[in-house]
């Protein structure tokens, strides 16, 4: 089914500020969730909603409830480096530097090249009196450094982070307070979301990924997100990551019916006919008067393969 940007009835920044709306209820596409009711097993919160909160909480300095907002979505969303990452930063403004640890070290594992991640781990290695692994982190930024130049978008990143890396080291005052945030307001993160779906219809599927990487720093895991990143992934025939992506917004939104529809649809693909039968089953059930995901993906099944392959 092509991405159209016309699925998306609500832009991010209202999903977010719409508390009477029920969490991701809006139908279509890729950006779209399904209609029903949550089940019994969904998620408790909202991870999208408690991302903003935490975020919220964050530049307030009011680290207590930003902590508890990031462990809501840590919950929902263990995947998600960023969410792990500012669960850190919580815990390093209440000055609990081993707990922040934890949670830098998970964000690093998750994405290898998350600079500000990697920049407060070699903080809480020194805070925690690691030397040896705060220099080891404060060496790896340096070869960065190198060879990223003063042209490359990590440029400012890296600059800052082994100076606060160095600072700590030191033990200079301002070590306990570095902060390396990634914050991006909702209308930053629309604009950035609006702007993939653009080069995605366009077939620009990396520059697409980038774009919503950017939405994912103001959104955190949200299911339209992972689903739209899931899908350009599929379409570059990264089959295992695609999969990997439509899983997480599955988890977050177990009724998102545009994860459901591609999920079915990377199936047919990987011929697995079964398997799509059993997101179409879903999807049928969701639609007690059909709709497009639906529609679409009994056809992939019926034609047996991809249609646009």
């Amino acid at each position: 089914m092509p991405v159209q940007s016309a699925s998306l009835r609500l832009t991010l920044a209202a999903l977010l500020a719409c508390s009477a709306a029920p969490a991701f209820a809006a139908g279509g596409g890729g950006g779209g969730g399904g209609g029903s009711m949550p089940s019994q097993s969904a998620p408790q919160y909202d991870p999208a909603v408690e991302y903003r909160k935490g975020i919220t909480a964050l530049e307030a300095k009011d680290y207590k409830a930003a902590k508890m907002a990031f462990d809501h979505v840590i919950a929902v969303a263990p995947s998600d480096a960023n969410s792990q990452y500012l669960a850190g930063m919580a815990r390093a403004g209440l000055k609990d530097w081993k707990g922040a640890r934890r949670f830098f070290e998970k964000s690093v594992k998750l994405g290898p090249n998350f600079v500000p991640a990697r920049s407060q781990l070699g903080v809480a290695y020194a805070m925690v009196k690691d030397k040896a692994k705060a220099e080891a982190v404060l060496a790896d930024l340096k070869v960065m450094a190198g060879k990223c130049a003063s042209e490359c978008s990590d440029a400012a990143n890296l600059k800052s982070g082994t100076d606060a890396i160095s600072a700590a080291l030191s033990s200079a005052p301002q070590a306990s307070t570095a902060t390396s945030m990634l914050f991006a307001n909702a209308a930053a993160g629309d604009g950035a979301y609006l702007e993939a779906v653009g080069l995605i219809n366009e077939g620009r599927y990396d520059a697409a990924i980038t774009s919503l990487r950017t939405a994912q720093i103001s959104f955190g895991p949200h299911p339209d997100i992972l689903t739209y990143i899931g899908f350009a992934n599929r379409k570059m025939k990264r089959f295992d990551v695609a999969e990997t992506y439509y899983r997480q917004a599955l988890a977050v939104a177990p009724h998102h019916r545009g994860a459901t529809e591609y999920f079915g649809e990377l199936m047919v693909e990987r011929g697995d006919l079964a398997g799509a039968k059993v997101m179409l089953a879903k999807l049928d059930s969701q639609c007690s008067f059909g709709c497009a995901e639906a529609e679409e993906l009994r056809r992939w099944i019926t034609a047996g393969k991809s249609p646009h392959s």
